[in-house]
């Protein structure tokens, strides 16, 4: 029992990469980093590789996919001395179930990362995650171009938060997110420092993978891939430093009511557009539906409004004779829960949403539901603030690929101190000022290139 705890509490705190090499002498490419995971593909695994791995604290997890013989893949994972397994893929449940339990007699992790629509959010797990997630960045808003805008405007920026801010509300340990680069792209690395903020600032962890150019290049020492792979490590280590904010609850006056069954794992759906005009927003399941989750919101939407339970919809009557307003979806409207590609909502869904948007921005207006950001077109951020109120935390992750000046954030509540940190630098004082928009707090931040965040506290 005490070796099955101990297995626990570490699997939160690995950070994984996918490796690209079965060649022990690479792992000298972790020394100094804080990648303290490695998920390997069949073909690389090796006695030698796990011991070298062992020597370095470092966990091997062998990748399986579907159509592999599990049973057979645990044991070789065993007797090569390695740390765990990774399914990878839609496996059937009972085909997982018995992979559990082998790897629990072989005292080894397994780490499922299924669909989307694959992930058991019930199991109970340490780690849940998927390998499906969109590629984040600025989409062109050119349709010359092959892209679409969106009901909220451009720049329409890529993101998977939307989607991960729903599986963190439902699961608040360790969410890995092990998308790849696009096929037969060079990826510049300010765009995999934008991945690893996409996924760090909402509480979850990006599955590093480097494009194939660049992992040959990394493996065979060249001076260029060896100094973009340092300012990787070094985006990994400054989230990692930043880890106990993880446990802050999201705050957002506004809070959506959505399911899976109403597009809540879907890229592009109604939290990602929200998220993109800087509106501070909470997704609450509907299954979590209740005083408790509906805490500190002053509105909710309530996507689905047929979907719910004779309970859930009395918590919202509730909520609404408390003094909250409740935008409900236009009758006959329902948010698909799927897509063709399974992943973002389909073109000839978008305009389906643009009646809610433009009825949620009428509610919303400008008032201030948490924090205002100005300057940031170019940015995503996610706000936390402790039940306290002693404690605010802003994230900002910037994917316009050059550095960003004169952002300024209007956050409500009263904060005397306040400090920024970011990637290879040093903490520094922000200065405070008061606003009178909701007896708010005023900053000024000089420059964002990659990502920032700034702490603030009442004392």
């Amino acid at each position: 029992m005490f070796l099955a705890l101990l297995l626990a509490a570490s699997l939160s705190e690995w950070i994984p990469v996918r490796w690209p090499s079965g060649d022990p002498a690479t792992l000298e490419l972790l020394a100094g980093t804080p990648v303290n995971c490695l998920l390997v593909e069949r073909q690389h695994w090796s006695a030698s590789l796990s011991a070298k791995a062992a020597g370095q604290n470092v966990q091997l997890l062998g990748s399986v996919r579907p159509k592999e013989d599990i049973a057979a893949a645990i044991h070789t994972a065993r007797e090569q001395g390695m740390h765990g397994v990774v399914l990878e893929g839609d496996f059937a449940a009972a085909q997982s179930d018995a992979a559990r339990k082998l790897a629990g007699d072989a005292k080894l992790a397994l780490v499922e990362l299924p669909s989307r629509r694959g992930i058991r959010f019930q199991s109970g797990a340490s780690i849940l995650g998927t390998w499906q997630g969109v590629w984040p960045g600025i989409r062109p808003v050119d349709e010359s171009e092959g892209a679409h805008a969106m009901p909220s405007g451009g720049p329409w920026i890529d993101t998977n938060t939307g989607f991960l801010r729903y599986a963190r509300s439902l699961h608040s340990e360790a969410f890995w997110i092990a998308n790849t680069p696009p096929e037969g792209q060079v990826i510049p690395v300010d765009r995999y420092l934008q991945v690893i903020g996409d996924a760090a600032m909402v509480g979850a962890r990006w599955v590093v993978a480097l494009d194939n150019g660049f992992s040959r290049r990394l493996m065979g020492g060249e001076t260029a891939a060896l100094a973009d792979w340092k300012r990787i490590c070094a985006q990994l280590a400054f989230y990692e430093d930043h880890s106990n904010y993880r446990g802050v609850p999201a705050y957002g006056q506004m809070a959506v009511v959505q399911d899976d069954s109403s597009g809540a794992l879907l890229s592009g759906s109604v939290l990602d557009m929200i998220a993109v005009k800087h509106t501070p927003v909470r997704p609450v399941p509907g299954s979590r539906l209740g005083p408790q989750t509906l805490s500190r919101a002053t509105m909710a939407v309530n996507l689905d409004p047929e979907s719910l339970t004779p309970e859930q919809k009395e918590a919202l009557r509730s909520f609404t004779r408390g003094g909250g307003t409740v935008l409900n979806g236009p009758p006959g409207w329902k948010m698909p829960s799927t897509s063709k590609n399974g992943l973002t909502v389909d073109i000839e869904d978008v305009e389906k949403l643009d009646q809610i948007w433009k009825e949620m921005n009428a509610m919303a207006g400008r008032r201030n539901l948490g924090v205002r950001l100005f300057n940031v077109s170019s940015m995503l951020s996610f706000f936390q603030a402790s039940r306290d109120g002693k404690l605010a935390v802003l994230h900002l992750v910037n994917y316009s690929g050059y550095p960003i000046e004169s952002v300024t954030a209007h956050v409500l509540g009263r904060y005397k101190r306040a400090w920024l940190s970011a990637p290879g630098g040093p903490r520094k004082p922000v200065e405070t000022y008061e606003v009178e928009e909701g007896a708010g707090t005023g900053l000024d931040i000089e420059v964002v290139a990659s990502a920032a965040i700034v702490v603030m506290e009442r004392e």
